[in-house]
């Protein structure tokens, strides 16, 4: 069985090693969603990982309503992601660019248009906004007209991620954002081509599947799905009739990578109360399967790849805090524990200031 630190090709994508870089929104864009000169930094301490996804990336203004969280709509937002892929590179690292489109889970004084989804729902809680939390609104259900409309963004922020200097993609089907709205039956309530049966609510991601892989290349598209039970308020009666078919269908477009974010045992994005169906999709799907579920030791990472339910372990929190994280889970090092508080703030506490191991040691 291949060992956590052996090389991997992720389609066009060579990787010196299987620890892959989770996903993190950090938010330390501008209002305008342009990526500020920090994150340069930060991704580049972190260019050891086999394969860096980058945090969550709008597509559009409509569908990005987190604040402060970079886009890849305008030429600016793109121009500004340069440094950070440069950088990246010449550390000696690969990076994706995470296509994000958050449907219902934003706000209107964010995206300044009311929210969008499958159906004409909303989620409980409250959204985050400039002004402090807010209540989520009732959703208005995208209509066939806009379908072409949504893809054209798609494909123009990955022309713009490609342009910019990522390696490839990853389309964000995850974690109770807009495409697992369309998965999932507890959200999608259509009864149109994209609603009713697990083969139409699958269409949308089918769809921006083959679009964005027209443009970046199958082999530099990978998907993140989030098959549990419940995701963010976004729930499904049959998770295991909806998502493996969604695997077969992305194993058919031939995208080089799928994420997978399962219940973790602190029950981040999802319930842990259901069954993992990492081992049915690895049925499914014949591309590189990478799997994220809080990992934080060498051990428990290695026992995936051991018993061959996936090809990559990618590592959330704990990347975030240890930007030499490689490094730490080959030798055995202590891990460096990540400040909750700085998640989100603007600053490089907790963001560029965590050490490397030979700063540690010394």
């Amino acid at each position: 069985m291949p060992s956590l630190f052996s090389p991997l090709d992720i389609g066009a994508i060579h990787a010196p090693n299987r620890v892959v870089m989770a996903p993190l929104t950090r938010g330390r864009a501008d209002k305008q969603a342009v990526p500020s000169a920090i994150m340069t930094d930060y991704y580049a301490q972190r260019a050891s990982a086999g394969l860096i996804i980058s945090e969550a990336t709008g597509i559009s203004r409509e569908g990005l309503g987190w604040p402060y969280a970079p886009g890849l709509w305008t030429d600016e937002q793109a121009a500004a992601w340069q440094p950070v892929t440069d950088a990246v590179h010449k550390a000696g690292g690969r990076i994706v660019a995470q296509l994000w489109h958050m449907g219902r889970q934003v706000h209107s004084s964010v995206i300044e248009g009311q929210p969008v989804s499958s159906s004409a729902t909303r989620t409980a809680g409250q959204a985050h906004t400039y002004e402090g939390k807010q209540d989520f609104e009732v959703a208005r259900p995208l209509t066939l007209d806009e379908m072409p409309r949504l893809l054209d963004d798609y494909a123009r922020a990955t022309r713009n991620a490609m342009a910019a200097g990522f390696d490839g993609v990853q389309i964000h089907a995850a974690n109770g954002y807009l495409i697992d709205q369309f998965l999932r039956d507890g959200a999608n309530h259509r009864d149109d081509r994209y609603g009713g049966t697990p083969e139409n609510r699958i269409r949308l991601l089918r769809d921006v599947a083959e679009r964005v892989a027209s443009v970046a290349g199958a082999d530099r598209t990978g998907v993140r799905l989030s098959p549990n039970g419940e995701s963010q308020g976004v729930d499904d009666s049959n998770p295991l009739a909806v998502f493996v078919p969604a695997a077969k269908a992305l194993a058919e477009i031939g995208i080089s990578a799928l994420e997978l974010r399962e219940p973790g045992p602190d029950g981040t994005f999802g319930r842990t109360d259901v069954p993992k169906l990492s081992p049915a999709i690895r049925a499914a799907y014949d591309g590189v399967l990478i799997l994220n579920s809080d990992y934080t030791s060498a051990a428990d990472a290695q026992a995936v790849l051991d018993a061959g339910t996936a090809d990559a372990i990618s590592f959330g929190r704990t990347f975030l805090a240890n930007p030499d994280l490689p490094e730490r889970l080959r030798t055995g090092a202590p891990l460096n524990e990540s400040n909750p508080r700085t998640w989100y703030s603007q600053g490089p506490e907790g963001y560029v200031d965590y050490p490397a191991l030979e700063h540690a040691e010394a």
